[in-house]
């Protein structure tokens, strides 16, 4: 049954990730004025799946100085990591949820810099290293604010189990309670998935695509599916830690949608950070306010013990 389960969700997720590129090309295409795809099928529909069967049968190339068996495991290894992050799906049934989630979610969190900083070195290419590069060390400087952004909300709920915080957010949500963190939390999660403004691993104008530069057909194909399902799969937790709906709600499904969106909305207004000012935003504004909520957080819940 669990087997079963996952398998169901985990085809969900994919098809839910062609539609997201095709609304995310819509999206793009209206703020910038112009149409986006519309050809295949009706409205374009058809479109996600005319580029999944074109990416899958190219011919697949690769550098001849490259890290052959690197170079190949690689998008694999970063499929395999999102996919496996969907475990948490807090299913109320009890199929396949676990009590440590959160710990299992920062884990993975934390291995899927490895992906990146392996397809950009096994690349063998001056622009995919860069982009690689670049990648870890935003992925681990926002590592430890979004740490501590988790741990102020596992102080409210005393639990490592996401069904534990829908079961509190019943009467009010933590995104009441801590507004300011929710914002830290969204950026953060911006900066975790790679996304503009803070796409340094993908700088396009600068680094010629960064770290996935060297990659075609399948293995790009991988590596793109990765990232998509990594944004579905936070904007789903971001709604399980601050909104804490009920799965049984369409209010669930339309928040992860409102969340989706708001990746792409960002996408499309804001222009790249400079790479000393996110540094900054991390290190100078999250981690300060984040420690400060943790000391509040803790004063009350000390003085509710008492």
């Amino acid at each position: 049954m669990m087997l079963v389960s996952f398998m169901l969700l985990v085809v969900c997720i994919l098809v839910a990730v062609a539609f997201v590129t095709l609304l995310e090309r819509k999206v793009l295409g209206y703020i910038q004025l112009r149409k986006g795809p519309n050809k295949v099928g009706m409205m374009g529909l058809l479109q996600p799946f005319s580029d999944g069967i074109k990416l899958f049968f190219k011919e697949q190339t690769y550098p001849y100085m490259s890290n052959y068996l690197l170079y190949f495991i690689v998008p694999i290894f970063m499929l395999v990591l999102s996919m496996s992050m969907w475990a948490l799906f807090p299913y109320l049934i009890n199929v396949c949820t676990f009590n440590l989630g959160v710990l299992f979610f920062m884990c993975c969190s934390g291995m899927g810099v490895y992906g990146v900083m392996l397809s950009g070195w096994a690349s063998n290419s001056n622009y995919a290293l860069l982009g690689s590069l670049r990648a870890v060390a935003q992925t681990i400087s926002y590592e430890v604010s979004m740490s501590l952004l988790l741990v102020n909300l596992l102080l409210l709920v005393l639990s490592f189990n996401l069904i534990d915080f829908m079961v509190y957010q019943d009467y009010i949500w933590f995104m009441s309670l801590s507004f300011p963190l929710f914002l830290c939390w969204f950026s953060s999660c911006l900066a975790e998935t790679n996304r503009s403004p803070f796409d340094f691993a993908e700088g396009e104008s600068e680094l010629v695509s960064g770290f996935n530069i060297e990659y075609s057909s399948g293995s790009f194909a991988y590596i793109f599916l990765s990232e998509y399902m990594n944004i579905i799969f936070m904007s789903m937790l971001t709604v399980v830690l601050f909104m804490g709906c009920n799965l049984y709600s369409i209010g669930f499904y339309i928040s992860v949608v409102m969340l989706v969106f708001s990746f792409i909305w960002v996408r499309g207004t804001l222009p790249r950070f400079r790479y000393d000012k996110l540094m900054y935003l991390t290190w100078s504004v999250f981690l300060p306010m984040s420690l400060n909520y943790l000391l509040f957080f803790s004063g009350v819940l000390v003085t509710l013990m008492l």
